[in-house]
């Protein structure tokens, strides 16, 4: 079943919320309108936030594993709580942890997986698992649980697709393994998109945020933006600047002091600045001259990142 639409998600109003120890309201949602939002078929789509922020609890309602209390969803056509027998059967998820049975082999776990989708073989679907498969093929007779943490990512990746699913859903499918297998996972969902699978993915990445289609910021159980990467770097309007400096804890404190710092924070082996609105680039820099705190730091205008554009929107929703 599919839409007329070229959007193959659609959320209205979904809203999941309930209370954490600390009393605080915590899930999907938590805006007195929900959080509404679409995808379209075809596209990487990022969603990118914190711990707690309501990203799996999001991937999970739309995976139809959890019932929201209002609101509405449907993917591919199919609505997640009404639909959610049919929907099983056109969508895959690889959830945050390491799922399938680790006293299974390689090749019996995805025989399985294979099973559960009615007449779905490994040989009939195996082209389009060709490229994940052949990196952990060498290994079928290997016990799951004795893999790598890059291999059972495969591995998972490789179960989520055997039935060919119109819509991949993928809970920080890269956390826990090697840079090398990173890059290997995010070019075999560029391909997959290319052949006209939709991809969901969380992350708390920034550079894999930059590598799909669109970004949604994720805050609080609520998006504070989606737009491409490229538009959602080009909103950054403010005065932002790279300090190098010796002594780290003592320039963090007296960026902090200084009133016309918005946000101060490490970036690497530097630190990231940026200035309120308007503010004058030649009183930071008297600032830094006149704090010993600072002695022998050095500060430069620099480009914007998407971990910037992060950060000023959360301290906006903050302020």
């Amino acid at each position: 079943m599919t839409g007329a639409t070229d959007d193959i998600i659609r959320a209205d109003g979904l809203r999941l919320v309930y209370r954490s120890p600390a009393g605080e309201a915590v899930g999907v949602g938590t805006a007195p309108e929900g959080l509404s939002f679409a995808v379209r078929r075809g596209e990487i789509f990022g969603i990118i936030g914190p711990d707690g922020s309501g990203k799996s609890t999001l991937l999970r309602i739309l995976c139809s594993l959890l019932r929201p209390q209002s609101g509405s969803a449907t993917v591919d056509g199919y609505d997640v709580v009404r639909d959610y027998r049919e929907l099983r059967q056109h969508i895959g998820y690889m959830p945050g942890t390491f799922s399938l049975y680790g006293d299974l082999t390689v090749r019996e776990n995805l025989d399985f997986y294979a099973t559960l989708f009615g007449t779905t073989t490994v040989e009939e679907n195996y082209p389009l698992i060709a490229d994940i498969y052949s990196h952990i093929e060498p290994f079928e007779k290997r016990l799951a649980a004795h893999l790598s943490g890059g291999m059972k990512q495969k591995l998972a990746l490789s179960c989520a697709l055997i039935h060919k699913p119109h819509v991949l859903f993928l809970d920080e499918p890269t956390t826990g393994i090697d840079p090398i297998s990173r890059t290997d996972l995010w070019r075999m969902l560029r391909k997959l998109s290319a052949d006209g699978v939709t991809v969901v993915a969380s992350t708390a990445y920034m550079d894999e945020a930059s590598r799909c289609d669109r970004v949604a910021f994720m805050r609080r159980g609520n998006f504070i933006a989606m737009d491409t990467p490229e538009q959602l770097v080009s909103q950054y309007r403010l005065p932002l600047y790279r300090l190098e400096t010796t002594d780290r804890m003592a320039a963090l404190e007296a960026l902090e002091s200084y009133p016309e710092v918005l946000h101060a924070y490490a970036f690497g082996d530097s630190f990231h600045i940026t200035l309120r609105d308007r503010a004058d680039e030649t009183a930071l820099r008297t600032h830094i001259a006149s704090d010993a705190r600072l002695a022998g730091s050095r500060a430069v205008a620099t480009e914007p990142t998407l971990e910037d554009a992060f950060l000023l929107l959360s301290t906006d929703d903050d302020e």
